[in-house]
């Protein structure tokens, strides 16, 4: 399990990709998640022959690439504003706005395919206030649907990732939403955040199993036992990591090419101390289990 540990640039946003590559990798692990936004791999304006070179260096230091995360758009500008880290959403009610989400999307599916990388993850609609929840999924589904022609294209999946306060929040939600709108769509899956699920009450270990056909690509970081939404460095919180390997390996998800990212994008400050913790922590709990 070790050598499919991966840990996300997200919290690197105080220096540039190609050096938070460098320290992930020096620290020991396998793969690397690229964040499709400033200050990292900002979509619409990486070249190709950009990414290119990204590859060249992540392949170099024996890396694979677990995930693209275009879930943010700090990059992104909106009338009046920046973007931040939900807007422009999926379902926001100006077209404009839901087309910048869409184009931003369709060219980071564009960048994994260079990258290696198999998924492509995403906000699960956004906020939403005093707005019809049946009529929001409908204009959700619409906008994945303008991304998949790129996505079949170039075969990079379309991970939606359940998060606690938006329009998706739960597993049992993301499949009643696959089922509904992408039943015969392979490549609209869930990227499975397992604090996500911890903070809403859902058990992370059960929502592996039970949903493992949805399950493209997983996200790992520590919660309180108050399951209050703030990524924490593995050991710092209550997850049950133990329970949640046991889960990936019934499902045979490392038979596969299927990583676990260490996502703690809030410690910018202190990237390379809590990726290194992080992963220090989690190698002895792997190296003891199964």
């Amino acid at each position: 399990m070790l050598h499919r540990l991966a840990f996300s640039t997200n919290a690197f946003k105080q220096t540039d990709v190609h050096s938070a590559v460098r320290a992930i990798a020096a620290i020991g692990y396998r793969g690397v998640e690229i964040m499709a936004d400033a200050p990292h791999m900002l979509p619409h304006a990486w070249s190709d022959e950009q990414t290119r070179e990204l590859a060249k260096l992540i392949t170099g230091l024996g890396l694979a690439v677990s995930n693209v995360n275009a879930f943010t758009g700090f990059g992104l500008s909106l009338p009046g504003a920046g973007g931040n880290t939900y807007h422009p959403t999926w379902v926001d009610p100006s077209p404009a706005r839901r087309q910048q989400r869409i184009d931003h999307t369709r060219r980071a599916l564009e960048l994994a395919a260079i990258l290696g990388s198999p998924a492509v993850s995403i906000q699960p609609g956004g906020p939403y206030v005093n707005r019809d929840i049946n009529e929001l999924h409908g204009l959700f589904a619409q906008s994945i649907a303008a991304c998949l022609d790129t996505a079949r294209s170039v075969n990079v999946r379309i991970a939606v990732e359940p998060e606690p306060g938006l329009l998706i929040e739960r597993a049992d939600q993301f499949d009643l939403f696959k089922h509904t709108y992408f039943a015969d769509e392979p490549l609209v899956m869930m990227n499975c955040d397992t604090g996500h699920h911890f903070c809403v009450r859902e058990d992370p270990a059960e929502v592996i199993r039970r949903y493992a056909d949805v399950i493209t690509h997983v996200h790992l970081e520590d919660i309180s036992a108050e399951r209050v939404h703030q990524h924490l460095v593995p050991g710092d919180g209550a997850m049950d990591f133990p329970a949640i390997f046991k889960a990936l390996d019934d499902i045979h998800y490392f038979r596969g090419p299927g990583f676990v990212t260490v996502e703690l994008y809030p410690y910018t400050s202190t990237a390379e101390q809590v990726a290194r913790r992080a992963y220090d922590h989690l190698k002895k709990l792997i190296e003891g289990g199964p």
